[in-house]
């Protein structure tokens, strides 16, 4: 692993992750998923992210019922959906310093007006928050298996074909639009390699990548998002 080179990405990584941070405190009952994607690129610009690699666009936000859609950035437009009382809110930041990206995702949940946090959110008397928490813990629990099934000698593919199973199994759906689950780190967004179908290059030819499932339940309504930054150190999977 290239150590002398991870220091400036784990930067831009730690502003994305201080930018969900932040959001939470911010993503109420009544705000609009236009005014959380300009809030969560104020916030991003304040701490010194003045480009954001995936087509221009800071924040990928869908509010709502809207969580199951996925795009391009290319075709990306914020909406004047509300926040409601009860609700699920899906961000996906996209923050660059020098070349060097970040690439981080989490799925907020709304219950009776305030953002609640993850831990807690099982223990939340509310039928809403119950379902929604059923979504967060797959996401937390294909994370989990991804750490302890990938290798560096497996390629994209592998990978790939053994995680959509996976998420199959448990009785999700993936959403992507062209059906990845992630992607290598690059400089350039067009010399992305890609956890798909054909694609035979082994983890170890990739210093970064990312795991980001774009789920639903088979039966549910709403979409739900996990993305980490991942690489390998003396072939140990870590988390950037």
């Amino acid at each position: 692993m290239f150590v002398e080179h991870l220091s400036p990405y784990t930067y831009v990584q730690s502003i994305a992750k201080a930018t969900v941070s932040e959001l939470q405190k911010i993503i109420k009952e009544g705000i609009t998923e236009n005014e959380i994607a300009y809030k969560a690129e104020e916030i991003m610009r304040n701490q010194g992210i003045h480009r954001f690699w995936y087509h221009g666009i800071g924040a990928l936000v869908h509010v709502g019922k809207r969580t199951i859609i996925s795009e391009s950035g290319k075709d990306y437009k914020p909406s004047d959906t509300i926040v409601g009382r009860n609700d699920i809110v899906t961000i996906d930041l996209s923050p660059e310093i020098n070349t060097y990206w970040g690439d981080y995702a989490r799925t907020l949940v709304v219950i009776e007006g305030n953002v609640v946090e993850e831990d807690v959110l099982a223990n939340t008397k509310n039928e809403a928050a119950l379902a929604f928490s059923h979504g967060i813990d797959t996401e937390k629990e294909l994370h989990n298996v991804f750490i302890d099934f990938v290798r560096p000698d497996m390629t994209f593919e592998e990978v790939y074909l053994y995680m959509n199973e996976v998420i199959q199994q448990l009785g999700y759906i993936n959403l992507d639009f062209s059906g990845n689950l992630g992607h290598t780190i690059e400089c350039n967004k067009d010399h992305r390699r890609y956890f798909e179908s054909g694609n035979r290059m082994k983890l170890s030819e990739a210093s970064l990548f990312t795991f980001e499932p774009h789920i639903k339940h088979r039966n549910g309504e709403y979409g739900f998002k996990r993305e980490n930054i991942y690489y390998f150190r003396n072939g140990e999977l870590l988390v950037l």
